[in-house]
């Protein structure tokens, strides 16, 4: 049995895209590309015949993740709440001062360029539960940080 997957609705409907074009235009395109390559002649020695058969290998893989992950989808809007959950923004202060801001998303989503954390990650399962007002310790491989939740969003 396969873990849930949570998502914005916006991942969600990228993801239905992308099965689609993978689907439905991706594998035309590998089929019409062996096609073409067994028309060449010897397949044991036809390159062409041989990069679009492992295309299409990866293209079958890629759908098949793409349908697992969809299948177990839950999907989570960014919302406000009470406690860190999934869909979250979190605000966090350092000691120092600094402030970071983070949104608490699913795996597939996260992106520590534009803020989006894992609830998976380290410091994604130590700010699950927690409320505006609580110190966290998250072990970095810098060692220790310790931050205070300044707001929930």
């Amino acid at each position: 049995m396969s873990e849930k997957e949570y998502m914005s609705s916006q991942k969600h409907a990228e993801l239905l895209q992308e099965l689609d074009d993978l689907q439905y235009i991706k594998r035309k395109e590998i089929t019409e590309k062996i096609q073409f390559a067994r028309s060449l002649g010897d397949l044991s020695e036809n390159a062409e015949y041989h990069e679009a058969r492992e295309e299409q290998a990866k293209t079958e893989d890629k759908i098949s993740f793409i349908e697992n992950l969809l299948k177990n989808a839950e999907v989570v809007d960014h919302h406000s709440a009470e406690s860190v959950e999934i869909g979250v923004t979190v605000h966090l202060k350092k000691d120092t001062g600094e402030t970071k801001v983070f949104e608490i998303v699913g795996s597939e989503e996260s992106d520590m360029t534009v803020g989006k954390i894992s609830f998976t990650s380290p410091l994604g399962q130590t700010l699950l539960g927690h409320k505006k007002g609580d110190k966290i310790i998250v072990q970095t491989p810098k060692g220790s940080v310790e931050y205070k939740i300044t707001k929930l969003v």
